[in-house]
Order: structure tokens, then sequence, then C-alpha cells
């Protein structure tokens, strides 16, 4: 799921190795394409890929589990989604959106 948002930003022109500030991004840039539903799916992925990748003590609960396969290929359809629908103005939109914050 976060190659897919990935790839978006970098349709885009953004590149960002950072999974929370990829995320953040998602949440202040992509909210047009994306709803708060899909920011709780991929923070919570990303949560639980940090529990399992660097603590091997912890318990990723089945439920949890169980509900982030299920709902990553409808994640991945939406993102696909994204990318074929982006047009240009969005694009330069988000580019001037990101200026105007630095300047601030």
């Amino acid at each position: 799921m976060y190659f897919a948002l990935y790839a978006i930003l970098m349709k885009i022109g953004i590149k960002c190795e950072n999974h929370t500030c990829t995320i953040e991004f998602m949440n202040i840039f992509l909210l047009d394409n994306f709803d708060a539903k899909d920011v709780k799916q991929i923070k919570t992925s990303m949560i639980l890929r940090v529990d399992a990748q660097y603590y091997a003590d912890r318990h990723i609960p089945e439920e949890k589990y169980r509900k982030i396969v299920d709902g990553a290929p409808r994640f991945l359809v939406k993102c696909k989604e994204v990318l074929f629908k982006m047009k240009e103005e969005e694009i330069n939109n988000i580019r001037e959106k990101i200026k105007r914050m630095q300047r601030a």
C-alpha cells in the first residue's frame, strides 16, 4: 500500500522515502482523492509493519492483520485510479500549495 501511495507522490514530483511523511502528505494534499478511512488504514498498516519488522516480541492481533490484508486490494485499486485520473492541473495545484507553505 505504501508503494502504491508513493507512486502517486512520484507522479506529482515528490520524493519522500519516509513512511510517516508520505502519509502526512496524503493527509494534507490528497484528501480530494482519499478519505479519512484510507488515511487510517495506511497509518494502521504502517504501525503493524513497524511492529512486525522491528519488534519480534510484539503480537499483531489477527483482527487487525485481517482488516489490513482484506482492505489492501481496495486501497491499491484506489491508488491506481488516482494515478490515472490525476491531471496536470491538479499536480500543479499541489505543487503551488507546497510552494506557499514553504514561503510561510
